[in-house]
């Protein structure tokens, strides 16, 4: 295993569950504003949630980044 492939399957690991939730969210592509509502956050929150999570998985798109949660069973 390469060093950047071990890199990105440790990061899956380091997700938090609110992280998890909001991902599963985007996924079934909702908005922030819809995400912030369906988990009782800001919208502000969820920003942050994105942020973190685009950070973790070394992505910088949201097709990228549900292709990594498919890739690591994360959804």
């Amino acid at each position: 295993m390469k060093k950047h492939e071990a890199e990105k399957s440790t990061a899956a690991i380091r997700l938090t569950r609110r992280e998890l939730d909001v991902l599963r969210l985007i996924e079934k592509e909702l908005t922030n504003r819809q995400i912030a509502e369906a988990l009782f956050i800001s919208e502000r929150t969820v920003e942050t949630h994105r942020k973190n999570i685009f950070r973790k998985t070394q992505t910088n798109s949201v097709i990228g980044l549900i292709k990594y949660a498919y890739g690591h069973k994360l959804i």
